[in-house]
């Protein structure tokens, strides 16, 4: 009998008397999966993550800062053996019941089935690229550390990633090494998160545990917009093509019901929220250029007015604050009268188009004044730069939108950590692009959920993570599959003839 499927035995055998599932997340960034999971009664018992500010707050929530579990790590220079001794959880076979983690799929399509199904043998193929590297690791932590179930959550580019279905082939290495495995698009919006967010997501078991895979039901309807519907239809479209025609993993995700709940608004998700007037703010001064700390305290104007927003305050352990530290916004001072006057829905033409016409006003009202300011002229572009984005309106269609109070959010992109044109707060009043507490919340973090670093750092985190309450349901499903161990349920004759490793 190989050390793995000792290894199982022995996990099934800790979980039939009440053993609680062990997580390890891998590229856990600052924890998305691993909030979704321990809401879901899983502990979280590890986390590798290269990026610092990452990492710690990964390890602040999850482990009151313990700089063990802080620490960034590379997977690609971190053995699955020297995890396990740094963290001192006993044989590394032994360790862990549950992998989740989304890996990079950069240069993934120079990785062919044979290559990924021997990876120890094949380690040399992948030198010149580390990014391929990666998938590479996530399997052999997979082989390493023989969990009983792994997630792996991508973009739905992966369904078509060079002209490679990666998922797919991600299943059939999982299937070669002893579990059953299927995979499928599922979009967050459908789970009680505030945000259009369309994901892969792959689910396998044990073969000694399961012989199929499911994927949870929505809790709540959208009509997704057509770019929505476009992003699953280009990755289903490969699916259905001649050359994915083996594409035996996929099944199609369940579909909401009409008469579900309508899925959460920005409003629902905001609104409770203390407000920012950014204009106000930088008239007074209080706003300026410069690093956003999170270390000045902001009292809430009152009570949750939305059942999701009172969970966002009260999730068990991650309870709101007194005050809100991260509720800070940009400096964008030129731009505040745009979104001021933008419609929700509005992109960056239509804002394009707003500040043209602000600029024209000027003209004119310097004109009523008795002041003449001459077209090209140097004082007439350093007025229009004042107040008109230099931005190609034909190269950059997409890069500002206004939210709609009465939608979810679009999704939040990890180049949040570099501007937030993407999400301009719906209330004009405010005139801004969403803080991040905000963006926290349109991701469905709690308010006491703490990130480490500063505002564009934090920003980043939150666009690279995976919604919590997506992961929340995700793993309450899986569960429900693992659950039928400490009942007894698992099928003796499957877990007998199982020896594969």
């Amino acid at each position: 009998m190989s050390r793995n499927v000792r290894a199982i035995r022995k996990k099934i055998g800790r979980l039939e008397v009440g053993g609680k599932l062990r997580v390890l997340d891998l590229f856990a960034g600052c924890g998305g999966i691993s909030l979704g999971f321990s809401a879901a009664g899983f502990s979280i018992a590890g986390a590798v993550e290269i990026d610092p500010e990452a990492a710690a707050s990964h390890g602040r929530n999850f482990h009151s800062g313990d700089w063990v579990y802080s620490r960034a790590r590379d997977i690609t220079k971190t053995t699955p053996d020297q995890l396990a001794g740094e963290l001192q959880i006993g044989p590394t076979a032994e360790a862990f019941d549950v992998l989740v983690g989304g890996p990079p799929c950069q240069a993934f399509a120079r990785v062919g089935r044979p290559k990924l199904r021997e990876v120890d043998n094949h380690a040399e193929a992948f030198k010149h690229d580390p990014r391929a590297q990666l998938y590479i690791d996530y399997l052999r932590y997979v082989e390493a550390f023989a969990p009983l179930a792994v997630l792996v959550e991508n973009v739905p580019d992966v369904l078509n990633h060079g002209g490679q279905n990666i998922a797919e082939e991600i299943a059939e290495v999982l299937e070669s090494k002893g579990y059953v495995c299927r995979y499928t698009l599922l979009n967050a919006a459908f789970y009680g998160v505030p945000q259009m967010r369309e994901r892969m997501i792959l689910i396998a078991y044990r073969c000694e545990i399961a012989d199929t895979v499911t994927f949870p039901d929505p809790t709540h309807f959208i009509d997704l917009p057509q770019g929505y519907e476009g992003t699953r239809s280009v990755a289903l479209k490969f699916l259905d093509s001649e050359i994915a025609d083996d594409a035996h993993h996929y099944v199609p995700a369940p579909k909401p019901a009409r008469s579900l709940p309508p899925a959460i608004t920005a409003e629902e998700a905001l609104g409770d929220l203390p407000p920012i007037d950014a204009r106000k703010l930088l008239k007074s001064g209080a706003l300026r250029r410069g690093a956003r700390r999170f270390d000045a305290p902001m009292p809430y104007g009152g009570e949750p007015h939305t059942p999701y927003a009172k969970l966002m305050r009260t999730w068990p352990g991650f309870e709101a604050p007194v005050a809100l530290t991260d509720h800070v916004i940009r400096y964008l001072p030129r731009d505040y009268p745009i979104f001021a006057r933008m419609n929700p829905g509005d992109q960056y033409p239509q804002a394009y188009a707003h500040a043209l016409e602000m600029f024209e006003e000027h003209l004119e009202l310097l004109t009523k004044q008795g002041v003449k300011v001459k077209p090209a002229s140097k004082r007439y572009e350093e007025i229009k730069a004042s107040i008109v984005p230099p931005y190609d309106v034909g190269k950059f269609p997409n890069k500002w939108r206004k939210m709609w109070r009465d939608q979810p959010a679009r999704t939040l992109m990890a180049h949040l950590g570099k501007d937030s044109y993407s999400h301009i707060h719906y209330d004009s009043r405010q005139a801004r692009t969403i803080s991040v507490r905000e963006a926290a919340r349109l991701h469905s973090f709690p308010d006491g959920f703490a990130f480490c670093g500063t505002m564009n750092p934090a920003f980043r985190q939150i666009g690279n993570a995976v919604p919590p309450l997506l992961a929340k349901a995700v793993a309450t499903h899986m569960m429900k599959t693992l659950k039928q161990i400490d009942r007894g349920e698992v099928d003796e004759s499957r877990r007998a003839a199982a020896t594969v490793s």
